[in-house]
């Protein structure tokens, strides 16, 4: 697969944004297309064979005109800066649309956690805070946990950042250990906001979810909580679930419980008895009501975009869609529920947590469903009018709504 620069991409997308608003090449549009500020950090970390290791790590922050920036922290070995700028990108639309009192922001570190120990990680994560933590702070930039980072390295990094700054700092960083000021409802959020706003998307497209067959391609954290809400919520029959080493079909239906249990058994949805083997590719072109895409970027481009079939495309994964095509999707009626709004219910169950930590008070399950509902349900039907009435493809709609927030905010301002 050819390697696409998600970065151009961010800024391909914003660029269509900034021409349809009429700012091409305008102060703001110069603002938006670059991270305000970047920092590059070395992190010597003691490894357990008593060598010292070197690893290299970011954090970007894109923009801070609506408040402080937030956004994920990525451990990967692959990891390079462009994909974090354009995450922390994505992360200012994604907090704007859902109307976060925040900018985006986003970290990475080059590493392999999966061969390193427990105390290797825990020294990294502690060595990467001391490295950054002139440039974060509960009301300047509040990170949070990403692909291949949980809730003990949070915990870990709030320790650390506490110990620097000698008081108890919970609001530094979310997706933290409920025992330690992490907020009910956090694990499935990211799912549970996409629920919302396919409910949404179901009913201004006249589609019965409890008849509905979905196919999900990543079965890690947003994939999983995807099957379960999508049975439990709506009744709707997942017929094909996929995780990076190939994915099964059963027309019949796949049962969560089982599949969720042969994973965790096995590390792999492969082999389950009862399914068909299918390659992920396969599962993107199914014959399906609901595609989500809850693994990696650019999995649906112009060379498979036509072959999509699924009525709605609920994306849980960041950037899976490339610009070219968005169009042919657009041109096929294919209802794109894009990225940032898509997968946003994540950082909103983190905004309620920094709300939490600050006022020292802790809602119930229930309160944090019922506020994620009704910021889900309202930033769908705001990027909803935008595409009825602009007649775009619903990614560029979501733009439109969040790049004029930004802009208005810097307007206020005075930066143009």
């Amino acid at each position: 697969m050819e390697k696409l620069n998600p970065f151009k991409i961010a800024q391909e997308q914003l660029d269509e944004a900034a021409k349809v608003l009429g700012i091409e090449g305008t102060p703001e549009h110069m603002i938006l297309r670059e991270p305000l500020r970047e920092f590059h950090v070395l992190i010597p970390v003691r490894m357990d064979d008593g060598s010292v290791k070197v690893f290299k790590g970011f954090r970007v922050q894109h923009n801070d005109a609506r408040g402080p920036t937030k956004g994920g922290i990525r451990w990967h070995p692959e990891e390079t800066i462009d994909t974090v700028r354009a995450l922390a990108m994505w992360m200012t639309w994604k907090t704007a649309i859902v109307d976060l009192p925040y900018g985006g922001g986003k970290g990475g570190i080059i590493c392999n956690p999966k061969e390193m120990s427990k105390g290797e990680k825990e020294r990294l994560a502690r060595g990467y805070i001391r490295a950054i933590a002139q440039i974060i702070s509960p009301d300047k930039d509040i990170p949070a946990p990403d692909v291949y980072t949980d809730p003990q390295i949070m915990a870990w990094m709030m320790d650390e950042y506490s110990k620097i700054v000698q008081y108890n700092a919970p609001g530094i960083i979310t997706g933290k250990p409920i025992p330690i000021g992490g907020s009910l409802g956090r694990d499935d959020a990211t799912a549970r906001g996409g629920m919302y706003t396919l409910r949404e998307a179901a009913k201004v497209l006249g589609i019965d979810l409890s008849k509905a067959k979905v196919a999900i391609q990543g079965y890690g954290n947003a994939g999983q909580f995807a099957h379960k809400l999508v049975e439990e919520l709506f009744g709707s029959k997942v017929i094909a679930v996929s995780d990076s080493k190939g994915g099964i079909l059963n027309e019949k239906g796949l049962s969560f419980k089982e599949v969720s249990k042969f994973k965790n058994e096995t590390g792999t949805v492969c082999g389950f008895k009862g399914a068909d083997k299918i390659t992920n590719e396969e599962l993107l072109e199914l014959d399906v009501d609901v595609l989500i895409p809850a693994a990696l970027e650019n999995v649906i481009t112009e060379k498979n975009a036509d072959k999509i079939k699924g009525k709605i495309i609920l994306e849980l994964a960041n950037g899976p869609t490339t610009p070219e095509a968005d169009k042919i999707l657009h041109e096929n009626k294919k209802f794109v529920i894009p990225d940032f709004l898509a997968n946003a219910g994540g950082v909103t169950v983190s905004y309620f947590e920094w709300v939490q930590n600050i006022g020292g008070y802790y809602w119930s399950l229930e309160e944090v469903h019922e506020r994620l509902d009704k910021k889900m349900t309202k930033a769908f039907y705001e990027t909803y009018e935008e595409y009825e009435s602009r007649k775009v493809h619903p990614r560029l709609a979501a733009y439109l709504v969040s790049v004029k927030k930004v802009i208005e905010a810097m307007k206020l301002r005075g930066w143009v």
